[in-house]
């Protein structure tokens, strides 16, 4: 039986619709989604890198009539504005950023992705859970905590809440797991940097889901094996948060049985479901 249906208010997120007859087509050159295979219906993570392949900027891009939308945090939507206009070139396109944007989400519930452009199904979760995007009013039922727990269950980092922009590689945060970055589809900033890593296998840092008997500490706080930095924390809620680690010094401290501290808290750390990565094989004596 299903449980039933939570919505949490995003008021800290913001659109910016990008219309117009050549939108998609200087879009598809510059971000990482593959819009081609955008449905009608859902929502894709994706991401604006710099040349050398670090994040800038990552968002949820729907389909909407003329053109799509970005779903972004609101105190970097200005930001997004001006570095995305700078690669419209001459292309037909008009970028406006929403005025009193309204984002909820919601899940658990038995709801259809909708026609009217206002409902869009999160393809970062599992179909079964249901997860949608809400760009209309809604009641919320649940805090923001909620939401944040859901993500961290699933390993689903987004930027200012996880990870800060211009530090991390869309590896490093899983995005190649969730259909943030598209491979096939070729050209995109920063992208040979990305594929060179995709094709060498040298992801060292990942988004892991930390746990603990006790309320984890906030983002940044380091993540240490005896008093060694190996990473920070994103975002929790109570007991249960989202991690950015070294994976190879992780696994050196499971096998090693020492303790791995998020600030005073004992942590342990597990791999997300569904990703298509594990824990590489122990080293021991870095240096």
């Amino acid at each position: 039986m299903m449980t039933a249906s939570k919505t949490v208010n995003l008021s800290y997120r913001a659109l910016v619709h990008i219309t117009g007859e050549e939108a998609e087509k200087f879009l598809q050159a510059v971000i990482t989604t593959n819009l081609d295979q955008l449905g009608p219906h859902e929502l894709k993570p994706g991401a604006l890198l710099t040349p050398q392949g670090k994040i800038l900027f990552d968002f949820l891009v729907s389909r909407i009539e003329g053109g799509l939308r970005f779903d972004l945090p609101a105190d970097v939507a200005g930001d997004f504005v001006k570095r995305i206009t700078l690669y419209r070139l001459r292309a037909k396109a008009e970028i406006v950023q929403v005025p009193e944007s309204l984002v909820s989400v919601c899940w658990q519930g038995d709801s259809p992705a909708s026609d009217n452009d206002s409902i869009k199904r999160d393809s970062r979760f599992p179909a079964q859970l249901n997860v949608l995007r809400l760009y209309h009013q809604a009641s919320a039922n649940a805090g923001l905590d909620a939401w944040v727990q859901l993500r961290a269950e699933y390993g689903i980092a987004e930027g200012e809440a996880d990870f800060a922009y211009g530090d991390v590689f869309p590896h490093d945060v899983n995005f190649d797991q969730t259909g943030g970055v598209s491979f096939p589809k070729g050209c995109f900033i920063g992208q040979e940097v990305v594929s060179r890593m995709q094709h060498r296998g040298t992801t060292r840092r990942r988004v892991l889901i930390a746990r603990s008997d006790v309320p984890l500490p906030p983002m940044g706080t380091p993540i240490t094996v005896e008093g060694r930095e190996i990473g920070a924390m994103g975002s929790s809620a109570s007991q249960i948060g989202l991690a950015l680690v070294r994976i190879d010094r992780v696994k050196d401290a499971m096998d090693t049985g020492n303790s791995i501290l998020a600030g005073d808290a004992a942590i342990t750390l597990s791999l997300p479901p569904h990703v298509r990565f594990g824990f590489p094989e122990a080293e021991t004596g870095h240096g």
